[in-house]
């Protein structure tokens, strides 16, 4: 897969001063700049160590997150729990782990599936543009209108909230931004010589937006999922905190720290900033991935 014209080898890039030839793997110089981004070095740091404690961690540090234990409840950190405990007297960093397996499956299924839609969407409506365009477009200025915690507050009082559920409505309400921006991508790309080439020799419409279309937006895909990964991790803590979405029995950072809050004035601070800690580092990590890609696909900011 390429960046830019298919099966080029050598990329022309347009500079102040004119023009500037680079020539190798396109991949090559995109994981170069990446790699060169310390920011990016550190989100990836951060994602694989949040991944291992989340899943790895349990079976290291095990704890008995089923049955309440009230004769431990409240308790400070301490030995023999590390984080303290919570007011059902369960372990905070035990519990911790396995409200990250919840709120990374939510994330990275959200941002890969949401993505993957608004590129189907955003390519469909930026080839075809005229009025397809602009009803499709339409329709995204209005899912982009609806309040998501509105939306949420519906659906729970009508359905009993699950995982499958509400990675649902994320997902309906996250794939309309990678939408408009593949369209973006599209309505340029479309114009490019090679797809009038191609159209040129009879190439239809579905070959030129998956053989043509669709792998010269890598760069924005790529990007976009990790954004919209950090973004599904936040909305779910923000939703849980609220009191919609999983039911108290599945932990996530975000109940956690609804619940947490409610004994902070008491002094329980270990119920409440471990986990706000960590749901940042989690957004952080993404967001710093996704910055240091979007800065290496930019082709402007490829060296020889």
């Amino acid at each position: 897969m390429s960046i830019g014209q298919p099966q080029a080898i050598e990329l022309e890039l347009e500079a102040n001063a004119g023009e500037i030839q680079v020539t190798g793997s396109p991949w090559r110089l995109v994981l170069r700049t990446f790699a060169q981004n310390k920011l990016a070095i550190v989100g990836l740091i951060l994602i694989v160590a949040l991944i291992l404690f989340s899943f790895v961690g349990p079976a290291l540090y095990g704890t008995n997150q089923t049955v309440p234990n009230l004769a431990i409840t409240n308790l400070g950190p301490s030995g023999s729990h590390l984080l303290g405990t919570d007011q059902n007297g369960f372990d905070i960093l035990g519990r911790m782990m396995l409200g990250g397996q919840s709120s990374l499956e939510v994330g990275l299924v959200v941002g890969l599936v949401s993505t993957v839609l608004g590129l189907v969407y955003g390519s469909i409506a930026g080839y075809f543009g005229g009025i397809l365009d602009t009803v499709l477009m339409r329709l995204v200025d209005v899912g982009l209108a609806i309040p998501v915690v509105f939306l949420f507050i519906f659906m729970s009082s009508i359905f009993k909230p699950n995982l499958g559920l509400l990675m649902v409505l994320l997902v309906a309400v996250s794939w309309l931004v990678p939408a408009r921006l593949v369209r973006g991508e599209a309505l340029t790309l479309r114009t490019r010589e090679y797809v009038q080439a191609v159209r040129g020799m009879g190439g239809g419409s579905v070959r030129i937006i998956l053989k043509h279309l669709i792998p010269n937006t890598v760069g924005t895909i790529v990007v976009t999922v990790t954004f919209q990964v950090a973004n599904a991790i936040l909305t779910l803590a923000v939703l849980q905190y609220l009191g919609f979405g999983l039911p108290p029995s599945t932990p996530t950072w975000g109940s956690m720290l609804s619940d947490g809050s409610s004994f902070l004035q008491d002094g329980y601070w270990w119920q409440v900033y471990p986990v706000l800690v960590i749901i940042v580092l989690a957004v952080v990590a993404f967001n710093f991935v996704g910055d240091a890609l979007q800065d290496a696909f930019d082709v402007r900011l490829q060296e020889k």
